[in-house]
């Protein structure tokens, strides 16, 4: 069992920044990869970055590479915490964001075993 809990959304102007992140806690969370989802109203959760359990590779939705970055703190053992630092951020950005986990990385893009409650990030134009 992985419970998992975002923070650090809000309301930023275009082209700025937020950080947000995914405190992961449970026995077998360092054995979880991380990803962060979005989603809007009346749409599907899109997916937006993801990071492995070891922290060594990352996975990004083309559309906030080189914008969105993924980072991952394991220094407890049974809590990590994984980061999502946005910049440049744009309108289109503006959803609710969630982090997922799984335990299996061939998959990470697509699955998700756990879910957290999400937090909003809003972007004005």
């Amino acid at each position: 069992q992985v419970h998992l809990a975002e923070s650090g959304g809000g309301l930023v102007q275009a082209g700025g920044s937020l950080k947000l992140a995914c405190v992961a806690s449970g026995r077998s969370v360092g054995a979880h990869n991380i990803a962060w989802y979005r989603q809007v109203p009346l749409k599907d959760r899109e997916f937006v970055a993801a990071i492995s359990w070891s922290g060594g590779r990352t996975y990004y939705a083309d559309s906030v590479k080189g914008r969105f970055t993924i980072s991952r703190d394991s220094a407890d053992h049974s809590e990590n915490t994984v980061y999502l630092q946005m910049d440049s951020l744009k309108p289109e950005d503006s959803a609710k964001y969630y982090c997922a986990a799984t335990p299996f990385e061939k998959e990470i893009t697509t699955r998700t075993d756990y879910w957290g409650q999400g937090t909003q990030v809003t972007v004005s134009s």
